[in-house]
Order: structure tokens, then sequence, then C-alpha cells
């Protein structure tokens, strides 16, 4: 896909507007987030400077030398790009707005709804951030190695979503691990119209960008995930080195001398005594790629190391009094700007500067960054019950950190385009979904609420026995906005909750699914909901700082 340059429309702003740009960044409300990287498990590769891997593993089967390329920009990203553009209104503000590139939002073809406003007529915010292993400059090749790799399809090696609250009162982030294995759905280049057909079973989430751009990303978290997407951001290689320099370093700590290099050359390079330690540049590059010297030597423990770094960078920007120098501040924007590929939405300074005047409400401690729970499967990942579990905190608004007040209820829902048909005109398909890890299916469930609907006058119920899915609530879905009178006709008869109502192109007519809160009797009694963060998700408070990373004894020096 093109990645053509934005120039903004908007002008130079006068002197007062400039007085009051600088003046919020001098604030002691600095700015806020963009994520951490993300964590690939299992299979994950570093690259080193020379182009070799530093895991020692198989070539990953369709791009025998894709393997060795990971990288993990985190940290800077968001937060660095707040920093900058907060700065920005005294700036050459033309010139920073050529500097940002574009890309479409969403090339799927299955939409998710925007959240339906709180009481308070807000709603939350969700920001793709995406690192690519792109090495389409000269930079970004010395940088990421693998030198014959130059200019082919890049990998989105990095993917978190930060998750601004309705209220604005605390930010989510969640990390994809680069290797997870899911179904990438089709997407559709709007440049040349080239589609990308739907993946033939699952493949790692990695591949995505590889489908027509970030927009397909996009696409394939909205399909997994069920929760609405506002924008992305995406930064490659040489962005992350330029915007740590610009930040002046950030503090990292191991707890034992660490030199990330093992007897065949593999490694990040990284080498640091034990204790806490500013990094910056490469150095700093070197901290968020490594994976071989830290904890078990996974992507999950360089995870955990990209969060620490994250929450270290965010202090650092709301602490540190010389980014209200504007020579800094200049060069933060310079750089974050070069770095950037964004979607319409945000293809201005001044729109990334609103941006940022909405992360920078949140404080650090109502910061939670977490890791999408999942297993192994062979050397690759795919997501666990756990991670529907915090996926629905983030679709449901629901803080991670547990410190929430007491919400004001929902507004009603807008009434639906189309009003319900009668009643005994209303199709309903009902499926058996009450499997579960421990329990098999529960026989005759979608008979005996079938059965149970035409009883109540939905004469044109059926049970479906060809399909058996897995849902731990159940369910009521419908494919398009003409059937959402109809979903929530049903829905009420059963005194089932307007919120287990969802729009889905996996179903061809209105469609209930039995869960497994519903295995027995014919009165649906809903499930309390567990609001807790699963412990899976390895949550890090934005506020910690005395985390410190625990060094395997097998790369320590003395």
């Amino acid at each position: 896909m093109t990645r053509s340059s934005v120039q903004g429309d908007d002008t130079q702003e006068d002197a007062a507007g400039a007085s009051e740009r600088a003046e919020a960044v001098r604030g002691d409300g600095e700015v806020e987030v963009g994520d951490t990287a993300d964590e690939g498990a299992g299979a994950a590769a570093d690259d080193t400077g020379d182009g070799a891997g530093d895991d020692g593993e198989e070539p990953r089967v369709a791009r025998p030398r894709r393997r060795r390329r990971a990288l993990r920009w985190t940290a800077v990203l968001l937060a660095a790009v707040l920093a900058g553009t907060a700065g920005a209104g005294y700036l050459y503000y033309e010139h920073l707005n050529a500097n940002i590139k574009q890309d479409a939002l969403n090339l799927g073809d299955s939409k998710v709804a925007a959240p339906t406003p709180n009481a308070a007529g807000q709603t939350p915010l969700n920001i793709l951030v995406i690192g690519s292993d792109a090495r389409d400059s000269e930079e970004n090749q010395q940088l990421g190695g693998a030198r014959e790799t130059f200019g082919s399809t890049p990998l989105a090696d990095v993917q978190m979503l930060v998750h601004l609250s309705a209220d604005r009162s605390n930010m989510s982030v969640v990390s994809m691990p680069r290797d997870t294995l899911l179904e990438i759905p089709k997407c559709t280049d709007p440049d040349d119209g080239t589609v990308y057909p739907a993946s033939e079973g699952r493949v790692m989430t990695n591949q995505s960008l590889g489908h027509g751009g970030p927009g397909c990303t996009v696409a394939t978290w909205q399909e997994l995930t069920g929760i609405h997407i506002d924008h992305f951001v995406m930064v490659d290689f040489a962005g992350v080195v330029s915007m740590a320099d610009a930040v002046g370093g950030v503090p990292v700590c191991v707890d034992a001398n660490i030199h990330s290099r093992d007897s065949a050359g593999h490694g990040s390079g990284l080498k640091l005594e034990k204790g806490t330690h500013p990094v910056k540049g490469e150095q700093a590059l070197q901290w968020l790629r490594t994976r071989y010297g830290f904890e078990d030597g996974s992507d999950l423990a360089r995870a955990k190391a990209q969060h620490m770094y994250l929450n270290s960078m965010v202090r650092v920007l709301r602490e540190n009094a010389t980014l209200s120098s504007p020579n800094q501040l200049r060069r933060l924007a310079e750089e974050a700007t070069e770095a950037l590929t964004v979607d319409p939405g945000l293809d201005s300074v001044k729109k990334l500067y609103d941006l940022s005047g909405e992360l920078r409400k949140v404080k650090p401690e109502r910061i939670t960054m977490t890791t999408m729970p999942n297993r192994y499967v062979g050397a690759r990942v795919e997501p666990t019950e756990d991670a529907e579990q915090l996926f629905r905190l983030v679709r449901e608004d629901i803080a991670l950190d547990g410190k929430d007040a007491k919400k004001k209820p929902d507004a009603e829902p807008e009434p639906p385009a189309d009003p319900a048909a009668p009643d005994d005109e209303l199709a309903v398909q009902v499926r058996n979904g009450t499997r579960t890890d421990e329990l098999g299916t529960a026989p005759g469930r979608a008979n005996a609420i079938a059965g149970l609907l035409v009883e109540r006058g939905f004469t044109k119920a059926v049970a479906d026995p060809s399909v058996l899915p897995s849902e731990d609530r159940t369910l009521i879905r419908y494919p398009s906005a003409d059937l959402e009178g109809d979903a929530r006709r049903v829905a009420k008869s059963l005194g089932i909750p307007a919120s287990s109502v969802k729009r889905s192109t996996d179903v061809s007519g209105v469609t209930l699914v039995v869960g497994a809160d519903w295995r027995e009797g014919t009165a649906y009694e809903a499930p309390g909901s567990d609001n807790s963060t699963p412990e899976s998700a390895q949550a890090l408070n934005g506020a910690d700082d005395s985390a410190c990373m625990h060094v395997n004894p097998a790369f320590t020096w003395s």
C-alpha cells in the first residue's frame, strides 16, 4: 500500500496559541503513554547487528529469514509522540504536518460498533499501536539487521491496544504476542483494490501487516476482540532510536550484571551492570529487543521488560523539567512525526496534540499494562479463556486496576433502525454452546430452549444441532442492522441482558447460543460479573518504580 505523506490544513498558530501549547508542556501533567511492545511467545527471535537471529530456532515456513527480524519498540512510541506534539504549537507547524504519513484505518469488511456513551455522554478511546519491522531505509536496515530482507513485506511485530476510559480516569494497555495464532480476515487495499483473502486457518498475527497495511492489523484485532478501534499509530526501527535519544534516556533496572550474547553470537548485545541505569538510543533498542538473558528467555519475559521501560518512560516525561526546553521539544517533535504512520483521524499535529491532551489526563498510578493471556501451541501461542475476560473488561470500559469509582448506569441503547418483526414471524436458530474445558456439552439444551421460545410465541425457533460452539455466557448474535430489533426482542423475552446481544458476521440470522452459564432449567439468570483482571495478564502498574528485571545466571558476568 502506498504510504502518502499528508499535508495538514492547519496553519501556523499565533503567538498566543503557541504560548498555551508551551505552557501545557511545562505543566506537571506531562504526557501519557503509548504502550509497550508486544510480546511474541515461544518462537520469537531478536535481531543482531549482523543479521543473525538470537534464537537459534527453526525458521518460519513461509518466510525463512523473517524469524530473526523481531524487535520491540514499545515504550517510546506513543509517549514520545505525545510529548513531541504537545510542544509543536510554536514549531514550524506545517513542516511537521508534512512529516506525518497516513493509511486507511480498517481494511476489513466487518465493522465493530462504537461503544454506547455513558450517562455523561462520554465514550472510551481505543488506539492500536503497531511496531513495524520494515527494512525500507538504510537506517532501518542497519538497526534491524537481516540485510537480505531489505524492501520485503513488513511484519507487525509489535501490537498493543491502548484503551483510554470514557471518563478519562484510567488507561489500560493490552499487548498481543506477535506469534499469536489467529485468523486474519479478508482485507482490501483501498489504493489499488487488491483483495487479500482471509487466511486459511490460523496464522501468526504479525503477518496481518502484509495484507494491505496497518488497516488489516486493525481489522484482525477487531475480529478477535470485538473492541471498536478508533485510531492506529505505527512506528519503525529508526523512530525508536531517535525518539529515545530525544528524551534523554530512560532508567531501567537489572538484578545482576547482564550481557545478552551467547557463545553462538545470539542476543541483542545489551550489556549492563547490576542496578538502575539510564538507556537511550541503540542501547534502549537493545533493552526492548532483549530475550536472551531475561528470566526464562521467552518473549513473555521480553514483554515484561518492555512494560517496565514504558512505565519508566512515562515517569520521565512527567517529571523531567528539561522537556520544556524548546530545542528538546523541537527535536522530539521532528523525530516523532517523521517516524509515524497514522490513520486519517490523526493526520495532523493538531489532532495528535488533541489526543495528547486526552491521554495526559491519566496519572501513572491509573495506567495498567498487561499481556494477552495465552498458552503455547508448539512454538506459538493462542488466546486463552482469560484473554476473553480481558477483552470483555476493555469492551465494557472496566478499569484493569480495580479502582473504578461507582459508575452511573449506562444510557439506554438507541432504538434499532428496524423494529422487531412479530414474534411468530421471527426466525431464531438455537445452538448448544455449553461445553467448557472441564465439562462436556450439556445434552439437549438447544432443543430445550428452542422449545421454550416456541411456547412463548416464537414459532419459527429451531435447534441447530450441526454447530456446537463453546461460550462461557449465553449470547444472541445477529448479522446486520435490520435484524438488531429481532435479536433484542428475543433477548428481552428470555431475560438475557442487552449487553449479550452482539452483531456478528459469523451468523446468517438471529442466533441464540446457549452458554455454559445456562446448562439447565428454563429461567435464565445472568451470572454476576467477575470484573477482576486475570492474573495471567501479568498486570503492571504505571507508578511502580521498584520493578527490576531478573537476569538469567547463564547471561551474567563479573
